[in-house]
């Protein structure tokens, strides 16, 4: 139940509750059992090699750069507090490191459309789209979003589509309207996300 609710793979949870033992947690269980992290406990202060910090702030500018605004905003904040709890020499390197994001064209998505779609997935919600195809023919979907990749230019949705009965890739910008839905997906998302990976021949990350 673990592993679903977060998405990653049985090995990654049982590595990542050794690694969380190794650094003092309390945990308390075994694997097939269950795990229980005792009451009263708090994560160490936050300490990063500047490897890490040079990573999280290229991370945070392509993020600025790419995504729509409010996610930017949220790169932008996540910045802030990390930068507010590190050591002061480590703080700095925030603002001193030298990694730039390159200008790229413009994405076509609107600001609104990308929010909508990340919010779907978050909450395993349906959508009720309209879309465009590469010969302009539109047609009216009803997908379960699980997925978005980032590129240079176009955000692609991974999803269920109930008209094909079958997973289907979405270029967010050929998405004409969209409708909300308060339906969620009988799956879950980390199932079909799982699937999807197998499928494509994609390795978890």
């Amino acid at each position: 139940m673990l592993a679903e609710e977060t998405g990653v793979s049985l090995r990654t949870l049982y590595r990542d509750i050794q690694t969380l033992r190794a650094e003092g947690a309390p945990i308390d269980g075994e694997a097939g059992i269950g795990y229980v992290l005792r009451s009263g406990y708090l994560l160490p202060p936050l300490m990063f090699t500047e490897e890490e910090i040079e990573a999280l702030v290229l991370g945070a500018r392509w993020v600025t750069k790419r995504a729509d605004a409010a996610l930017g905003a949220a790169a932008r904040n996540a910045l802030a507090r990390i930068e507010a709890v590190l050591p002061s020499d480590l703080a700095d390197n925030i603002n001193a490191t030298s990694l730039l994001v390159g200008t790229g064209k413009e994405t076509v998505a609107d600001d609104a459309t990308l929010a909508a779609l990340r919010l779907a997935i978050r909450h395993e919600h349906k959508l009720d789209i309209s879309y465009c195809n590469d010969d302009g023919v539109t047609t009216r979907r009803l997908i379960w979003p699980f997925a978005m990749g980032f590129f240079d230019e176009v955000q692609m949705i991974a999803a269920w589509c109930e008209l094909r009965a079958d997973y289907r890739h979405f270029r967010a910008d050929r998405i004409s309207s969209l409708s909300q839905t308060t339906a969620r997906y009988p799956r879950r998302r980390s199932v079909l996300l799982r699937e999807w990976r197998t499928r494509e021949g994609i390795q978890e990350p």
